[in-house]
């Protein structure tokens, strides 16, 4: 049943058990600033997050800039052709180095430079040179310049980032030892690997500001309960037989079978459906049924209250064609529905009138997404 507030604060850890009354977080993590800046390190400073895709930095010395919480990182592709991340942090007195600078929009540079006192570091993160008046002291009277130590360049390096892949997808993990990324993504990473997500290139980029928790959004992206009274459209064009929700340890996916007579060709998967895959704590790919391309969401938090969905589509060409055009069209009305509903759901819980609500039976997925949530606050604390 659910708990309204009726001052006796009575709220308990969500069950594992689906059936239990108790099997939702409780509102405040929803709303609580407290728990927005407590998340910044138990969640986002603890498990494998999405970087950015590999093909927007296809040569050496091409980078971006992603800031996740309060860490600011850069992503470079470097000499060797490898993918790197790192603290976007001068070594020097910690003056951040590069302007901030989208994926879509990515920088290049034979060297990585900051513009405070100029050292400059390789693209492997090691420092390559500083400025004459680092190595020697003309303004220090209490030191001559044969005493001024000479700087070792792996030690006063970028730090760097832990940094993996699944195909071309960069994931970064900021914790000292992180689990591996394959045992984090489990099924995920076999099922992506198996498609060639590299053959196709970032044609568009949409980013919205929602005024709601990123959990309430995953929630909602997580279940399709809603989809025949909300995305009333896309149900009658799309025609979906049937679909069947999986869930593994930090990874579900919902699969939505289509009618048959959907061209075969027009889908990067060979099955006869969609499949929309959530990954903990906020990626998501969308594996549409009737185009030849993917989608990616990014849904980062802002604050207690509000996030932002960056919403990126990827197709055979980064020049769309019409069709093409029409399907984002169509995928952008679906977002700004699922936008109304959201934001509904989250003035309802700082309305202060709920204490902690119920899922049904069939929302094992959002279930999935809370214990999760909860699981982090409490490795956290403990």
């Amino acid at each position: 049943m659910t708990r309204w507030n009726n001052g006796l604060d009575e709220v308990e850890r969500v069950s594992p058990d689906i059936t239990d009354e108790t099997n939702a977080l409780p509102a405040r993590y929803f709303t609580d600033p407290d728990v927005h800046e407590m998340e910044k390190d138990a969640v986002f400073g603890q498990y494998w997050v999405y970087a950015g895709h590999a093909n927007c930095i296809p040569d050496s010395g091409d980078y971006f800039t992603r800031t996740i919480g309060d860490r600011e990182i850069i992503v470079l592709r470097n000499h060797d052709g490898e993918v790197q991340a790192f603290y976007n942090v001068c070594a020097h007195r910690g003056s951040a180095i590069v302007e901030e600078t989208p994926m879509t929009d990515p920088g290049n540079a034979r060297r990585i430079q900051c513009p405070y006192h100029l050292w400059t570091y390789d693209l492997d993160g090691d420092l390559a040179s500083t400025p004459r008046s680092f190595e020697e002291a003309p303004l220090n009277p209490d030191l001559e310049d044969e005493d001024v130590p000479e700087l070792d360049a792996e030690e006063n390096s970028l730090m760097e980032v832990h940094s993996d892949r699944i195909g071309p997808f960069v994931f970064v993990n900021f914790a000292d030892d992180p689990m591996p990324l394959a045992e984090q993504a489990g099924r995920l990473e076999t099922e992506l690997e198996s498609l060639p997500l590299e053959e196709y290139q970032l044609a568009r980029r949409i980013v919205s500001e929602v005024e709601c928790n990123w959990k309430v959004f995953g929630g909602n992206y997580s279940e399709c309960d809603h989809c025949q009274a909300n995305h009333q459209d896309w149900v009658e064009n799309l025609e979906l037989l049937e679909s069947e929700l999986e869930v593994d340890d930090y990874h579900w996916v919902l699969h939505y079978k289509h009618k048959e007579d959907v061209d075969d060709e027009m889908r990067i998967h060979d099955e006869h459906e969609a499949q929309f895959h959530y990954f903990w704590p906020n990626f998501a790919v969308n594996m549409y049924g009737t185009a030849d391309g993917y989608g990616t969401y990014i849904i980062d938090p802002i604050d207690e209250g509000r996030f932002q969905l960056v919403a990126d589509y990827y197709f055979r060409e980064s020049e769309l064609t019409e069709e093409e055009e029409q399907f984002v069209r169509t995928s952008r009305q679906l977002q700004e529905e699922d936008f109304e509903l959201v934001e509904r759901q989250q003035r309802g819980l700082q309305s202060g009138a709920i204490a902690q609500a119920q899922l049904g039976p069939n929302e094992h997925t959002v279930h999935r997404l809370h214990l999760l949530a909860q699981e982090a606050y409490e490795t956290y604390d403990a």
